[in-house]
């Protein structure tokens, strides 16, 4: 989910912003259906498949669009203003949300613990942070996949930044640092398009099939394996079983984003706002008893409007007003925090020869040569 300050209008992408804009929903729709899925299996079943690549996606394309990460200072002040700040000031809104009209006054204000939808912030900045590691390795991607797969079985792994969720994302976002434009290009070739409705379909029968029995905590990637009651070598075997099917529902899906500016390309460019605030909304359903007090929500009528609901409502909250209303937040300019950029250095205009070999440009020239006569 790259930050839309770090694009000019001119050089965004239709393609990606497309791409991000379908996802957003996707995300919004899928929270939507986690308090009504309880006793709809196939309503579990969608809910098992959207949540196998939906947030894969978002990280191969910020992956994507970090290959030019060095940690240079203008890349360091976009990286604390447009991820850093963003992910403070939410984490604070959700955890006063929580605390005041989630009925828990104890729980913590902690910037350590993400809660709820910060997590992908906190990550971001972690995965930013480390891009020069993996670009330097030799094979980045195998040594990513055996991190997450590592992770996947130590339940010693910590709880500070969603460490366990971080690292088991991980090769995703590595992912999305290795892949070149040709890549993305493969993806739009007729017979992958074509290929991807079949995926798709049987991605969900098979989802239909497992849904009473397979844990969402594997989809949550939150947990080790022993903390799903299940065997540590399933950690690695689901890294890879659920990895897989990752990439290849993201793959279908990027398939089918359409490539050039439609109505909602411009929302792209506001996938932040709407990923951050969507919460909100669901969050007071919940804390307010919304389901327990409307049944019919539980109905598939009311799934239906739930789902037609949380579209809208993303769809709203990605809009160029939003984004704007926001931008204190999500895009400060934090001139005051940084130092001024230093001027572009002036090249020397001597000629180059043999009076200025051997010395540094801008150094002294060497003094003359006193005669001993």
């Amino acid at each position: 989910m790259p930050h839309p300050s770090h694009e000019k209008q001119k050089q965004r992408n239709a393609f990606f912003d497309n791409a991000k804009y379908l996802a957003i929903v996707l995300v919004a729709v899928a929270h939507a259906w986690e308090p009504v899925m309880d006793g709809s299996r196939t309503t579990r079943a969608l809910y098992m498949v959207v949540y196998t690549f939906h947030m894969p996606a978002f990280v191969i394309v910020s992956g994507y669009f970090s290959r030019s990460f060095a940690g240079r200072p203008d890349q360091m002040r976009r990286l604390v203003s447009g991820v850093l700040v963003p992910y403070a000031v939410f984490e604070a809104a959700y955890s006063l949300l929580r605390r005041w009209a989630g009925g828990e006054p104890e729980h913590p204000l902690s910037l350590t613990d993400p809660f709820y939808l910060t997590w992908f912030l906190a990550a971001l900045f972690v995965w930013r942070l480390t891009v020069p590691l993996w670009r330097a390795l030799r094979h980045p991607l195998p040594v990513a996949v055996a991190v997450a797969a590592a992770a996947s079985c130590a339940p010693g792994v910590g709880a500070d930044l969603d460490l366990q969720r971080v690292l088991q994302f991980l090769p995703f976002f590595v992912l999305g640092l290795v892949l070149r434009e040709e890549h993305v290009l493969l993806l739009r070739r007729p017979a992958v398009r074509a290929a991807a409705v079949p995926v798709v379909l049987v991605a969900v029968a098979v989802a239909y099939a497992v849904a009473p029995r397979l844990r969402l905590g594997w989809f949550f990637r939150t947990s080790a394996a022993q903390e799903l009651d299940a065997p540590w070598w399933s950690g690695p075997v689901m890294t890879l079983a659920l990895g897989g099917c990752a990439l290849v529902l993201t793959a279908a899906f990027l398939a089918w984003v359409p490539e050039r500016r439609l109505w909602c390309t411009a929302l792209g460019a506001g996938s932040v706002c709407g990923y951050l605030l969507h919460g909100f909304p669901l969050k007071a359903l919940e804390y307010g008893g919304a389901v327990e007090a409307y049944p019919v929500l539980a109905s598939p009528a009311g799934r239906i409007a739930l789902t037609a609901a949380a579209a809208a409502v993303v769809t709203l909250l990605c809009t160029g007003p939003v984004r704007r209303a926001l931008r204190c937040v999500t895009e400060p300019r934090l001139a005051w925090a940084f130092r001024p950029a230093p001027p572009p250095a002036v090249p020397d205009p001597r000629p180059a020869g043999p009076a200025g070999a051997g010395r540094a440009p801008g150094a002294a020239p060497a003094p003359a040569a006193v005669s001993r006569r």
